[in-house]
């Protein structure tokens, strides 16, 4: 078994800009700006990169699978032009308030729940690489990714981009360990000298 450390993403807001609707097109992708660089860098320090995603467009009739995993798929050719593409991507299409058969059993998955995060590192350990979650980060924009992180044994990262709920984080007392203005500063300034220590 070989040991590994997973930088886990939100997509929305953290690595693409949130337009404030649900992306169901290529058209409406926008990487925040040197979002790729960033992933990039962490690539190069040996991390694996993990795409964790509410989708809840899907179960609201927004977006459809295809729709998702489209923009999912683009997302990834634009970052592999930098060297920068993710090694997994999941995502969650449950909403609690818009019930769905197909979708409600994926209710474990919606973060701040933890289900995205152990599937892949259940994935991986299945391919024999055991994630090492002290050594494995969660960057968000939001207090719910925040809380994953923290329950799934990860070190959270917030992100002003998107959301930018560090108010939020402060009130609720789920505080990350570190708060960047993106994703940049937040590989750049703390997880690459947090982990090098």
């Amino acid at each position: 078994m070989q040991t590994i450390k997973v930088l886990f993403l939100d997509r929305d807001g953290t690595i693409n800009q949130d337009t404030g609707s649900y992306i169901s097109s290529k058209e409406q992708l926008l990487l925040i700006d040197r979002a790729d660089e960033a992933i990039a860098l962490a690539k190069n320090a040996g991390f694996q990169i993990v795409v964790v995603t509410n989708q809840a467009g899907i179960a609201r009739g927004i977006a459809t699978i295809k729709q998702v995993e489209e923009v999912n798929c683009y997302l990834n050719e634009l970052l592999a032009t930098k060297n920068a593409g993710f090694d997994r991507c999941y995502y969650c299409p449950f909403h609690p308030e818009y019930p769905h058969p197909d979708y409600d059993r994926f209710a474990d998955f919606r973060k701040p729940a933890t289900g995205m995060v152990e599937l892949a590192i259940g994935e991986f350990l299945a391919e024999g690489f055991v994630v090492d979650r002290k050594a494995s980060f969660f960057v968000g924009d939001k207090t719910l990714d925040v809380e994953c992180g923290k329950r799934a044994g990860l070190r959270p990262v917030l992100v002003r981009t998107g959301h930018n709920e560090e108010e939020l984080c402060v009130q609720r007392n789920i505080i990350p360990e570190f708060v960047a203005d993106d994703l940049y500063q937040a590989v750049t300034q703390y997880i690459l000298v947090a982990s090098s220590s």
